[in-house]
Parts: C-alpha cells; structure tokens; sequence
C-alpha cells in the first residue's frame, strides 16, 4: 500500500480510489496474507523481527513528534500570542492542574513501586522523572520562552510521568517491587487491561499516520493546498501502519525474540521496561529542545554579521 500510494497528490487520481475503496479486495487480500504467513520459513521470521525492532522504534519517534506537536497546538489554541488576561488565568489553571496531577502520580509511584530501598532502580526511574519536571518547569518559566511552555509544558509533564509509570508496570511478574504484578493469576481486570492497550495503540496509530503535516519540512509547511488535494499523504499514512505493525509485533513478544510471553500479557519484561524509559526521556529531550529552539535561533541571527550599505548596493 505504500508503494502504490507515496506519490499520490489529487484525489482524481488512481491510487485515491485505490486508497479509499476496494475494499472487499483487500480484505481477501489480508486474508491471502495471513494464511500465507503460517507458511514462512522461520529464518525469515527471524529476519523480519530484527527488522521490527528498529521499525518499532522509529514508529515511537514518529509518536512523540505528533504527541509534542498536538500538545503545542493546545497550548497555541489556548494560549494565543495575543493573549488576553482571561486566557492567560486559564492557561496557568489548567497547567498548575497538570502538574498537581503529576505530582500526585509521583507520590503514588514512590508509594507502590519505591518504598522499600531495594527498589533502587524504581526509585532512580522516578526520581528522574522528578528532575525533568522541574527542569521543564523552570524552563517554561523562563521569560524568553513566553507562553510557548505554561500550558504545554504541564501537559508534557502529565506525559512523562505516565511512561515512568507505564514503564514501571512494564517490568516482569517476578520483580518484588512491581506492586501490581505480584499476583499471577489472571483476572479480568487484566484482560480489560490488555484489550483497553490494543485500542489505545490502534488510535495512536492512526493519529499519527493521518499527522503528515507534522513531519513535513519547514519550506513546505507554508504551501497553499488546493481543493482536489488530497488530506493527508496515503503514503505516510500507510508507512506509519507498516511501522505501527511492527511496534504491535514486538509488544505481543515484549521485544524479546526468543522467549514467549504469558497468556494476556503485553508489553512485559525489561527490555519492554528499558524501552519505555528512554522513550520518556527522548520525549522530555524533544520537547526541551522545542521550547528553546526559537531562542538558539534567534540568538544565531543576531550574531550574524550585518551588511554594510556598500554591500546593500552592490
């Protein structure tokens, strides 16, 4: 579906209706492909889930970027540049909210997962979470940074303390400070948890894949698009699904390739836990660099030499 749609600009176009119908076709054709897989030599298995691990993770950066950018549109919505004295008081509402929120999700993680001092390595997760919502904090207060941070950044901070603990829930059944996997059995709050994971990757999926505006360069950002232009890039869309795909494949596996994971788990193990941590802190560095990214450049434009008058009229 992606080389067949990449290039497509008009809906007049072939590929539009191939994207957007045939659709009892290509039902028979998953199916085709399903059965088909069964068939696989499992060296090529083998092959295919190395290759989903690095699609997996760039999948994970294409999802931070079009978290950060709909977090920024938010707080752009909400806190416009002309600004009124009402805006603003909502703005600093909804971003002290946020960070009490965070803050409380900090307290419950250091109560279930840090209490004891053996849980060293939850403890320094958390712990590092803290730091990066102060520096957040402290940044988005900055007086350059303007209302470029005071609604987004306790957003953010919302964001990243949900993967600390995600992260945290993440780690194997054996681990003696993982309060919430003690228990073995499996219940049915487990498999509303398991089911409520696969909708909410599915929706991130397709929030991603129709965000193609967020990923496009700067130069092309600004172009005029026309009536028989098409919404999104079908392209883009159906790569970020082949990507989300793989992301699905290693959850069920929990990016191990040689174990088997238990019966309604997903997303368990270390490498699972490992994987999400730094999947926080690369959202809390993108998001950093968001904020002071306007001010490095700026900063670069005015050491730029000016032109002198005889070089104006050259």
């Amino acid at each position: 579906m992606f080389l067949s749609t990449w290039n497509t600009m008009k809906l007049h176009e072939a590929q539009n209706s191939w994207h957007s119908d045939n659709w009892i076709f290509k039902f028979f054709l998953l199916v085709i492909v399903m059965v088909a897989s069964f068939f696989i030599p499992q060296l090529y298995i083998q092959i295919y889930g190395e290759i989903a691990r690095v699609g997996a993770g760039i999948f994970l950066g294409l999802q931070l970027v079009s978290v950060i950018e709909f977090i920024t549109w938010w707080n752009n919505y909400w806190m416009p540049q002309n600004q009124s004295k009402q805006s603003c008081s909502f703005g600093l509402v909804m971003s002290i909210v946020f960070y009490i929120g965070s803050v409380c999700g900090i307290a419950v993680m250091y109560y279930f997962y840090g209490a004891s001092t053996a849980c060293g390595l939850n403890i320094f997760f958390i712990s590092w979470t803290v730091i990066l919502l102060i520096v957040m904090m402290v940044i988005s207060l900055h007086s350059k940074v303007k209302n470029r941070g005071l609604l987004s950044s306790g957003i953010m901070a919302s964001y990243i303390v949900f993967l600390c603990w995600s992260a945290i829930r993440s780690e194997p059944s054996h681990t003696k400070c993982n309060a919430h996997t003690q228990n073995s059995h499996t219940d049915w709050t487990t498999i509303l948890s398991f089911l409520i994971a696969i909708g909410a990757i599915v929706m991130a999926t397709f929030s991603t894949g129709i965000d193609s505006e967020s990923f496009r360069f700067e130069f092309r950002k600004d172009e005029a698009k026309e009536e028989d232009d098409i919404p999104y890039s079908y392209g883009f869309f159906h790569l970020v699904f082949s990507l989300g795909a793989m992301y699905f494949a290693m959850l069920f596996i929990s990016w191990n390739l040689s174990h088997s994971t238990e019966k309604w788990s997903i997303d368990v193990g270390w490498t699972s836990t490992w994987v999400k941590i730094v999947n926080e802190w690369f959202a809390a560095a993108i998001y950093l660099w968001k904020l002071i990214a306007p001010i490095v450049r700026q900063h670069r434009v005015h050491e730029q030499p000016q032109p002198t008058a005889a070089e104006v009229h050259r």
